[in-house]
């Protein structure tokens, strides 16, 4: 059997595409790789993983979780009170991450993590 050797990419919808590049690329610092604020499709690039954002009436979030791995999560989880979000607070995890979550202006759940030592 051929091996699968990375995840590439990931598709979300978004109901306005401005508000989300202002999300994903202002706020967290995404870089674009194509697209942008006016475009129905947009792609942003985390170390060649792509996160791929595609404008839909109906933006579709039934449930799924994107994780970001950070440098320091409660430095992270400052930054975007400070911005104005409400985050979950900062939880150690028994598999070995610390962790909180926040929802984007869609709605989609995402996880900011970082490995901590058990």
């Amino acid at each position: 059997m051929p091996a699968i050797t990375r995840v590439s990419a990931i598709t979300i919808r978004v109901s306005e595409m401005g508000r989300s590049m202002k999300f994903y690329r202002d706020i967290l610092g995404l870089s674009v790789q194509y697209g942008g604020d006016n475009d129905n499709f947009s792609s942003l690039n985390i170390n060649n993983f792509f996160l791929n954002l595609e404008v839909s009436e109906e933006p579709l979030n039934l449930w799924g979780r994107i994780i970001f791995y950070c440098d320091d999560v409660d430095e992270m989880h400052s930054y975007l009170r400070g911005k104005g979000y409400d985050p979950g607070e900062p939880t150690d995890a028994t598999w070995g991450e610390r962790f909180f979550h926040l929802k984007d202006p869609d709605g989609h759940e995402l996880s900011f993590a970082e490995p901590i030592s058990r």
